[in-house]
């Protein structure tokens, strides 16, 4: 719940509530914290709800994309295509193995999502993935994705972040690809406060992402308690990605609330498609997704820290995202990322402004937003 007096609307929240409250106390009176029988049911559910055969849980969306790359055998020399207005980890794990992020743009104002003809376009015999960002909880084009996937024999990568259980004309989101990656971050639409998912068509690569959860030992952690064991092998290279009972728990609960929640964020995107003098993108599939985010698009010459400004003075939060990944010093100093331009990221990601949306919202709340931003167009306009 919000208890920051400066807001009346916050830009997030979460659902979290009594029914978690008796998860974790659970968890506690158990004296089993770590990874265990209540991660593994949320394991099984998850990838139940999905259609997936199984699961991997994980600690947080950036762990997913990072056993992804692992998994893959992704290193020095290679290169993985991403999108760049997304949020910086999938370029992040790809830099950390030495490889080379190459950032292509969007599709278009309307479309936040990654451009197929752009990812083609920018394949060598380098590339050794394709990550897909489905932006906002809206799918990626991923019958085009996968039809590129599959002609160039390259791993397609679903960061499935936003999206959790959206149905796409290919399947479920982060089903279609090769690994699909999911975040139970605090503002997620399943939140966990920090945890994740990875998802995978092979089962002995999902096998392998299991195994480099935990430092690929041939043991796991309940077995090693029980018996008191210590003779276990380590066959490969893995990391602690493990997550903790308390967050699987919670993952439960939210499991089961999140068609309500996503039919109170419907709602309230509904309100704002109507209410709004303002493009809302996504505005040919208004009810698709996940409606994770909802971002406006600010007209040509709007300042949009100063209408950021109006909007705090009355008491709406609101964010961005994202700053483009290419833009970032790193990936501009080590990787050379804004030698190529990205027209439509360069164009629309400076008047990118993201409002409030969650399911604690209610009507009257989503119409004080329109009218708050109503209000601060007019007054930074006139500045």
């Amino acid at each position: 719940m919000n208890s920051d007096p400066r807001w009346k609307v916050t830009v997030a929240d979460t659902t979290v509530g009594p029914e978690e409250t008796e998860a974790v106390t659970e968890v506690l009176a158990s004296r089993w914290l770590s990874l265990g029988r209540r991660t593994r049911a949320f394991e099984e559910e998850f990838a139940a709800a999905l259609g997936a055969p199984d699961a991997v849980a994980v600690s947080s969306g950036t762990a997913a994309l990072h056993l992804a790359v692992l998994a893959l055998g992704i290193g020095p020399g290679d290169e993985v295509i991403t999108p760049s207005l997304n949020f910086v980890a999938s370029a992040e794990v790809t830099a950390l193995h030495g490889a080379r992020p190459v950032f292509a743009d969007i599709r278009s104002p309307d479309d936040l999502t990654v451009d197929p003809y752009d990812v083609e376009r920018l394949i060598t015999p380098r590339t050794k993935a394709i990550v897909a960002m489905h932006y906002g909880g809206y799918p990626a084009d991923l019958d085009a994705l996968r039809a590129i996937s599959r002609a160039h024999g390259i791993p397609l990568i679903e960061d499935a972040a936003h999206a959790p259980l959206v149905p796409t004309p290919s399947g479920t989101a982060g089903t279609v690809g090769d690994i699909g990656c999911f975040s139970f971050f605090a503002t997620k639409n399943l939140a966990t406060g920090e945890g994740g998912m990875v998802v995978a068509r092979d089962p002995e690569l999902l096998a392998r992402i299991r195994a480099m959860r935990s430092h690929c030992l041939t043991s796991d952690t309940t077995e090693r308690m029980r018996t008191g064991g210590a003779g276990y092998d380590v066959p490969a290279v893995g990391l602690n990605y493990r997550p903790t009972e308390l967050s699987s728990a919670i993952g439960l609960v939210q499991l089961g609330r999140l068609g309500r929640d996503r039919a109170r964020r419907r709602a309230v995107t509904g309100i704002y498609r109507k209410r709004l003098d303002l493009p809302i993108p996504f505005e040919a599939r208004p009810d698709e997704g996940a409606l994770h985010l909802a971002v406006a698009l600010l007209p040509p010459g709007v300042d949009r820290g100063e209408l950021r400004a109006e909007l705090n003075a009355l008491g709406v939060q609101t964010s961005v995202h994202y700053p483009p990944s290419h833009r970032f010093s790193y990936y501009r100093d080590r990787h050379g990322s804004t030698r190529r331009a990205l027209p439509v990221t360069e164009d629309v990601a400076p008047r990118l402004l993201t409002l409030p949306l969650h399911a604690r919202m209610t009507d009257d709340d989503a119409e004080f937003v329109a009218d708050a931003v109503s209000t601060g167009l007019r007054r930074a306009t006139r500045r």
